[in-house]
């Protein structure tokens, strides 16, 4: 048998489930990888040996005791390190605030247990997740497992660079303005964004602009697919939560590959009316290869002419870093919170609750208009990023401003998805002559999760 980090997310927990693996064989094998690759890839803030040891123990003894086993049985994975994991230190990637120990799992940690997923630590993260690249003041930053001087991309940076360091099979993201997608596209991972609603423990209603959703980071559309199925086996508790459209499972789904669909491309951006928006060389190169790929798949690939509000941009970072005018930090710590955090928070404490409502407007507004225009076909197709992954330290050698200049300019197609809901996933297309991944973005109906997972499998099949 191959060692475990070669095998696919679906055959770990098939090998697993015959018992031609154990808990305990799979959970150190991982963590010696991680022990070997993080102290050059920064991908882990904190690794939790003992409490994933005594996980797979655990899982052990109830495999022989012939209980009911969850789905994810035995299958490791890590979290955000701003997911509270119990009795793991949470950092929120800050200095500006002390680590806590949290008392109990978070919702998304919660489920993930109950699956039978055993943890192995709390993996690199932006301050406070704010950012698309994986670098704060607390710890080193992560690296790019293609290309270690350059970034992983963000929020979930750390994570997506465990996982195609083989560190991990796959891994649960947050996705709030393309924070799964982003370092998916920069690592060469599927990354699936899920309708808001879709996943309850990571509903988007907790957030004042409903932004955020909680979805896989995988190798592969079935391994996506298998994350996500665990990800939605919870209570419900949210009135507006997406409903199943597609019988069976996500990873059913994936396996089977199935439709035929018409697909509109697009390289409009809503940040064009505020700042510079062009596709570097390999961007092009990605689009290029991935509508003759969908081509030959048998689909039908359009142009479209998309357009947005020009309000946006403004509208999006009102109510994206509202949120930092409620952080509890105290006046003789502000100063070590980064520059970005430092400038987007004096602003967020400025603005006025008229100021706030009337972005949400705008946003509601784009909203509705963008997914009336989306509507006219199955599928939207757009670059996943503008750029090839930045340099470590591109984001963070600038002002706050300028940062978040820069930000919109590396994935100016990510953010916009979570503003009106939708789901979409990143699809590595393109390596380049140096080792680097370039993907597209596929953005679907809402709740067509299925039919996206579908799509990138036969992309999968198609590029060989």
């Amino acid at each position: 048998m191959s060692d475990p980090h070669e095998l696919s997310a679906l055959s770990l927990q098939d090998a697993l489930a015959r018992g031609a693996l154990s808990a305990r064989e799979v959970t150190e094998h991982f963590l010696r990888r991680i022990d070997a690759l993080n102290p050059e890839l920064g991908s882990f803030i904190t690794i939790t040996h003992d409490d994933a040891l005594r996980a797979a123990d655990h899982a052990d003894r109830l495999r022989s005791s012939g209980v009911e086993l969850g789905p994810l049985h035995g299958m490791p994975l890590a979290h955000k390190d701003l997911t509270d994991v119990a009795g793991v230190r949470t950092t929120l990637g800050t200095a500006a605030l002390d680590p806590t120990i949290a008392p109990k799992d978070a919702p998304l940690a919660a489920v993930l247990r109950r699956a039978g997923a055993i943890s192995l630590g709390k993996t690199q993260v932006p301050e406070f997740g704010l950012s698309s690249y994986s670098e704060n003041r607390l710890a080193p930053p992560a690296r790019n497992p293609l290309d270690r001087r350059r970034s992983p991309g963000g929020s979930s940076g750390g994570s997506a660079a465990a996982v195609a360091a083989g560190m991990l099979p796959f891994a649960p993201g947050t996705d709030g303005g393309g924070s799964v997608r982003i370092p998916a596209a920069a690592t060469g991972l599927v990354g699936l964004k899920p309708n808001r609603g879709r996943v309850p423990s990571g509903s988007g209603q907790a957030d004042l602009g409903q932004f955020v959703v909680a979805g896989p980071l995988a190798h592969s559309a079935v391994d996506a697919g298998l994350l996500l199925d665990a990800l939605v086996r919870e209570p419900n508790y949210r009135p507006t939560s997406a409903a199943s459209r597609h019988p069976g499972s996500f990873t059913d789904a994936a396996l089977r590959a199935e439709g035929r669909f018409r697909i509109g491309v697009s390289t409009a951006s809503p940040f064009s009316a505020a700042m510079d928006i062009d596709l570097d060389s390999a961007a092009v190169d990605a689009l290029r290869s991935g509508i003759q790929l969908l081509q030959n798949a048998g689909h039908d690939v359009v142009d479209t002419d998309l357009t947005y509000d020009s309000r946006y941009h403004e509208a999006f970072q009102l109510v994206w870093t509202a949120g930092l005018a409620t952080l509890p930090i105290p006046s003789d710590r502000e100063h070590r919170l980064t520059d970005l955090t430092r400038v987007l928070r004096h602003r967020a404490l400025g603005r006025s609750a008229a100021e706030l409502a009337g972005a949400i407007d705008v946003l509601r507004a784009f909203e509705h208009d963008t997914i009336r225009q989306y509507s006219a076909y199955d599928m939207i197709l757009t670059p996943a990023l503008a750029m090839t992954p930045r340099s470590i330290g591109w984001y963070t050698d600038a002002d706050g401003d300028t940062d978040y200049v820069r930000q919109c300019q590396y994935s100016p197609f990510t953010s916009m998805v979570n503003v009106c809901g939708l789901p979409a996933v990143t699809v590595p297309i393109l390596t380049l002559p140096d080792g680097l991944s370039m993907s597209v973005q596929l953005i679907g109906r809402p709740g067509e999760e299925a039919e996206l997972l579908a799509l990138t499998a036969q992309l999968e099949a198609v590029r060989g």
